[in-house]
């Protein structure tokens, strides 16, 4: 398995995506994933924001990473398709991101639900509104060779019969999932349950833990969590986070453990970091590094 992070992570230190590329390099973690911005920000201008506009060239972006051993595991493009402006909003959205993603090297996207029922729609309408946008969305993906994972992260993709719904909205081997172990456990379900489940499903890992004083006071009553507040293998869910890796080994899965976290400038992280190379290794699984 290879290990990578969301540059979420150092949103709070107001880090630009050149400093957690150069973060990456000097900890020798070789994967990146990314929020993707379509459009303009004065924040992300000035350099204060850690994610990837659209209108930067993705090759020119690639070279860059790959001449220090970095590639991106996946690009954030988790718009919320649930919604009334799923189809306005989310979807031409998602579809810039596909060609952007092939360019830049990357094999998938992330793509989510609303973290509320939607306010404007029945859940049946919501259903099969993100059941024609689905389709449409993979039908590019296949012609690009992008892997279009679902993102365990709002009402919908944290009830695992709504997921396995979802899921079917496509036969195609370019639709997948994108465990979360944070988002899964504060809504107050199993994430080895979830692990176990859709286990030929998953491409792409969420790495998240949850401090005992958030999951007090907001299990079951959330549906997803941005980052994490303490180091993974700190909080309450590091056992099940363990108990994943387990169930992804014996699985066959090999690829992109991505940590998500509040990295505080450097050191949260690099605790993580530090927990999840020492239970790899515990577990007798292997760190894929390089290109």
């Amino acid at each position: 398995m290879r290990i990578g992070f969301h540059t979420d992570a150092f949103n709070s230190a107001y880090w630009d995506f050149d400093k957690c590329v150069q973060w990456a390099h000097g900890q020798g973690v070789g994967r990146i994933e990314c929020g993707l911005i379509d459009g303009v920000s004065w924040i992300h201008g000035l350099g204060y924001q850690p994610h990837v506009a659209l209108y930067e060239d993705p090759l020119l972006l690639r070279r860059r990473m790959e001449a220090l051993g970095l590639r991106f595991s996946q690009v954030d493009a988790a718009f919320p398709l649930s919604g009334a402006d799923g189809p306005s909003r989310g979807l031409p959205y998602v579809l810039k991101s596909l060609p952007w993603a092939k360019l830049a090297g990357c094999p998938c996207i992330a793509t989510t639900d609303g973290l509320h029922k939607p306010a404007d729609l029945t859940e049946a309408e919501s259903m099969a509104q993100m059941r024609r946008m689905y389709r449409e969305i993979v039908a590019v993906a296949e012609a690009y060779e992008i892997h279009v994972n679902i993102e365990v992260h709002g009402y919908f993709t944290t009830n695992p019969d709504r997921l396995e719904e979802m899921l079917g909205f496509c036969d195609s081997p370019f639709f997948n999932l994108n465990l979360d172990t944070g988002n899964s456990f504060i809504a107050g379900q199993d994430p080895v349950h979830f692990c176990r489940r859709f286990l030929g499903r998953i491409r792409h890992v969420h790495v998240k833990d949850v401090s005992e004083s958030l999951a007090a006071v907001a299990r079951g009553g959330q549906t997803g969590i941005a980052v994490s507040q303490c180091a993974i293998g700190e909080g309450v869910n590091a056992d099940n986070i363990r108990r994943c890796l387990e169930i992804l080994r014996d699985g066959g899965f090999t690829g992109t453990l991505s940590m998500e976290c509040e990295g505080q400038g450097g050191p949260l992280i690099e605790k993580s970091l530090a927990w999840l190379r020492g239970t790899l290794k515990e577990l007798n699984i292997p760190e894929e590094t390089g290109l």
